[in-house]
């Protein structure tokens, strides 16, 4: 049988190579007709098959024969993941035959489809190796994809592919990589630790081992490093910055294949913030550390963003965290002070970035009261409630049936509509129906290129309108407010006693307390400040800002 490789005899002529990490990458062994080993599978078992027929097995007594009949690419996926080391270079490679100019098939990184390689959909009847090179910046799981993309102008309606000997093999000569900062990176602090992976070479002072590390700042003078701990950088200047470094043998000489690795990032100094309200001043690209306490109204559970909604008693905004810096386990009602991170900003909507984990919260069982707002406010002043805890009071669905996800529904208050969004998946709003009378939605305020929209959570957001018959702000007063006189007199022109609710900026409830009409509310012991109240009347409810001086 006849071959043609691609890279992989030129690779391996520079490059030794360890054992391969792949689980069962000959598709040597089957259970009830599909190969074990391999978490994704998207062929069922009568278009993927074992095939022995030698002729088209490269290596081992068997390989997979997949059959693809489809031109959904998404629906032709097989996928496996492997355990890497940072720094250390693996060659990712696949043996394919094809039988026809119908398709071709892709090896891939699962995570973002870079690298990847495609096979030659020319080469027929005969083996091609398809392969890539990969270096994790750091320890990570990576996901092994194989997928077959038609070629629209030869389809007619299927191709058969033989795949075989999956190799994911590591380099065994002597490497060097710096895992962090990334290359390009903005380091938000003027020390800086610089952390090393050395593979395949023991580092260690008086030729006590294969040698030792050189490596210059900025190119400056070279530094000897006999342990591959982080190389520690204090009080850089804000700017470019640039880590070069080299394995060299005991004598200071480069090895025969040179191991050397750099990185060029930048420091800038980071500002603090005192509340959200500061920190949506910012500058987008900037790093901010939030000083005051913000409290979690949301956390998302769906995607892998590590997403939470986070607000103070002015103003909210979402934490955007895919590398998962925030690694401590918050709950909804946690508090968080001295987040520290970037001012991102996507589609519109604010996000910040975490640079740093927070140890732990600040405080715990927080309750958040919604600025119950109308179809009007949203519309005009959706930007001061973008990322908060709204309810958006009195609105009618022009849509009818049931919830789906990642969809939008207008929703109409008079001649103002705007937009509810269902934006979370895994919620359990999903598949509940679409009221098709008059309804309160409370979720979280959000922007898409400038539409200001609300995000329902559960299904519980979706409930009866807030009754105002009868207790209408404009039949309801507070006095005086503000007040510095301990009281404030609470009072309706509807008869029965009155539950109030007083919360704090952070939302907090600092006060509950049953009123008769027309009767005064003791606020000698709460401090100066802003508060909101949350009066219940007749099964009627209204809230009205206090201000205590």
């Amino acid at each position: 049988m006849k071959k043609i490789y691609f890279l992989f005899f030129s690779l391996i002529s520079l490059i030794s190579f360890g054992q391969n990490l792949a689980a069962n990458g000959s598709f040597e062994s089957w259970t009830a007709g599909a190969p074990d080993s391999w978490t994704t599978l998207d062929f069922n078992t009568t278009d993927l098959t074992e095939n022995t027929n030698a002729t088209y097995v490269s290596d081992g007594t068997s390989s997979a024969s997949v059959n693809v009949l489809t031109q959904t690419q998404g629906d032709t996926d097989m996928r496996q993941t492997v355990s890497l080391i940072g720094g250390v270079t693996y060659t990712m490679s696949l043996d394919v035959y094809a039988t026809n100019n119908e398709a071709r098939a892709r090896i891939f990184n699962g995570n973002g489809f870079s690298p990847s390689e495609y096979s030659d959909e020319t080469v027929l009847n005969q083996w091609q190796t398809i392969s890539f090179e990969y270096t994790p910046a750091s320890n990570e799981d990576f996901e092994f994809g194989i997928r077959f993309y038609d070629i629209n102008s030869n389809w007619t309606g299927g191709s058969l592919f033989y795949i075989d000997n999956l190799q994911i093999v590591a380099a065994v000569d002597p490497s060097v990589a710096i895992t962090s900062p990334t290359d390009g990176a903005t380091v938000p602090s003027s020390d800086v630790d610089v952390e090393i992976s050395v593979q395949n070479f023991n580092v260690a002072s008086g030729g006590a081992g294969d040698g030792y590390i050189v490596y210059t700042v900025d190119g400056g003078a070279a530094i000897d490093k006999f342990d591959s701990t982080p190389i520690s950088l204090s009080s850089l200047a804000d700017g470019s910055h640039t880590v070069a470094l080299e394995l060299v043998d005991n004598s200071g000489a480069s090895l025969p294949n040179p191991a050397t690795a750099s990185v060029t990032f930048d420091v800038t100094t980071i500002a603090q913030v005192s509340n959200i309200t500061a920190l949506r001043a910012g500058t987008t690209g900037e790093f901010y550390e939030l000083t005051g306490e913000a409290v979690i109204s949301y956390i998302v559970t769906e995607g892998t963003r590590n997403q939470k909604y986070i607000q103070d008693g002015d103003a909210g905004i979402l934490i955007d965290d895919t590398a998962g810096t925030l690694s401590t386990s918050f709950n909804i009602g946690d508090g968080i002070t001295g987040l520290k991170g970037q001012l991102t900003e996507y589609a519109g909507t604010l996000q910040f970035v975490p640079s740093e984990n927070v140890a732990s919260a600040s405080s715990t069982g927080n309750v958040l009261t919604p600025i119950v707002v109308s179809a009007a406010d949203l519309i005009t002043n959706g930007e001061t409630y973008e990322s908060r805890l709204i309810t958006l009071n009195n609105v009618t669905f022009e849509d009818t049936g049931v919830f789906a996800d990642n969809t939008n529904y207008n929703v109409a208050d008079g001649s103002d509509v705007t937009v509810c969004r269902v934006a979370f998946g895994d919620e359990d709003i999903i598949g509940t129906a679409i009221p098709t009378t008059a309804s309160s939605i409370t979720g979280l305020g959000g922007e898409f290129n400038g539409t200001y929209q609300i995000f329902p959570r559960y299904a519980s957001d979706i409930a009866a309108p807030l009754s105002v018959n009868g207790f209408n702000a404009s039949k309801f007063s507070l006095f005086p407010n503000p007040t510095n006189t301990g009281f404030v007199n609470i009072a309706s022109n509807n008869d029965g006693d009155m539950s109030v609710e007083a919360y704090d900026i952070l939302g907090k409830r600092v006060k509950y307390q049953t009123l008769t009409n027309n009767t005064s509310l003791n606020v000698s012991d709460l401090k100066s400040g802003v508060y909101i109240l949350k009066i219940t009347q007749n099964n009627a409810t209204t809230t009205k800002k206090l201000v205590i001086k």
